[in-house]
């Protein structure tokens, strides 16, 4: 049944694996694009002011191109780049895991469709606690960006 399978481990890794490949031909091909997040599933480094953090939805487009695309990134499960919200432009560092990307599309088109269902963080249930603290501690500094693996 389709339930069950968007929910499997296997599907879960095939699926991400075709959404980091999609962003990597993107990327190779300068081509902008869009991603329609769930927002629960992302984190921006630092966290955005109250009032913006309130008007983004639940499920949210960021827009990649200029210079959040030219510091998108793809660090094994998770996906960064640098964007500026709001009038003021505050800038935060905005990071999900790859299957947060709900669509990616192109010129208002969609060209990838996400139908895992997100995973509760398998990958990190997977370490020790104190591993995805010090890698949250870690992330936490932009200075450590330039540390990560393109």
């Amino acid at each position: 049944m389709l339930i069950d399978m968007i929910k499997e481990q296997e599907f879960q890794e095939m699926m991400e694996a075709h959404i980091k490949d999609m962003l990597l031909y993107l990327l190779e091909s300068d081509q902008p694009f869009g991603l329609l997040c769930n927002l629960e599933q992302v984190s921006f480094d630092p966290p955005l002011p109250e009032e913006i953090a309130q008007a983004l939805q639940e499920i949210t487009l960021f827009m990649i191109a200029g210079y959040t695309f030219e510091s998108f990134e793809i660090e094994e499960h998770t996906l960064f780049f640098e964007a500026g919200f709001g009038p003021q432009n505050f800038g935060s560092v905005v990071s999900m895991p790859a299957l947060a990307v709900l669509q990616i599309l192109v010129e208002e088109t969609p060209i990838l469709i996400n139908m895992a269902q997100p995973m509760v963080d398998y990958k990190m249930e997977k370490e020790e606690p104190g591993v995805k603290s010090s890698l949250e501690s870690f992330l936490s500094n932009p200075e450590n960006r330039k540390f990560l693996k393109k």
